[in-house]
């Protein structure tokens, strides 16, 4: 074998070896910028269906659960909260849910689909804080004499009844939200589907 062919196959051979080095650089280089440019797992999860076990829920309890990173209320409904909605039809601002604030099997009197259930998004509509609930009727909780029970939003004041409906002449311009959601058992809802719908 000649010199010539020696130094021609040695540049031949540097120059595959700084090629496949290159090259495997750029991959190592590229995956990182390219997955960073996918959806995280949480972000994938913030607006993914959380599915929520309510058997031991009892009337009258509310549990709180997130979904899209908003609080959803799940309250199961007594009797004596139930019988408080057809009393406030003249009281609060959209008795019969006419406002798009709900899924279509929403829009009833009890603003769910199962009457004692309620599922609603713990945001009040005015300026997004929280209400807080205010279950007891009367002034036990610091509100008027007449309270009938519900929320009361500490920023500016609205109060909504056990169905989310707003009271008139509130800050809130519409009912809370309720979100999509179905019934996978009797004791299971979807928050965020409702693929049977309703």
């Amino acid at each position: 074998m000649s010199n010539d062919c020696k130094v021609d196959c040695g540049r031949r051979r540097l120059v595959v070896a700084t090629a496949a080095v290159g090259g495997v650089g750029a991959v190592v280089a590229l995956v990182p910028f390219l997955s960073s440019m996918l959806p995280s797992e949480r972000a994938k999860a913030a607006g993914a269906p959380v599915e929520v076990d309510i058997g031991a829920l009892q009337p009258g309890q509310m549990m709180t659960v997130e979904w899209r990173g908003k609080p959803v209320w799940i309250i199961n409904r007594n009797k004596e909260m139930l019988d408080t909605l057809p009393k406030l039809a003249d009281a609060v601002a959209d008795p019969k849910s006419g406002e798009k604030m709900q899924p279509d099997y929403c829009a009833n009197d009890t603003r769910s689909i199962k009457p004692n259930i309620m599922v609603a998004v713990g945001i009040c509509t005015h300026l997004g804080c929280s209400p807080s609930s205010k279950f007891k009727p009367g002034a036990e909780e610091g509100m008027a004499d007449d309270w009938l029970g519900g929320f009361l939003c500490p920023c500016h004041g609205s109060k909504f009844d056990f169905a989310g409906r707003v009271y008139k002449s509130m800050p809130a311009p519409t009912n809370l939200e309720v979100p999509p959601h179905t019934y996978l058992t009797d004791t299971r809802i979807l928050i965020g589907e409702d693929k049977k719908g309703a």
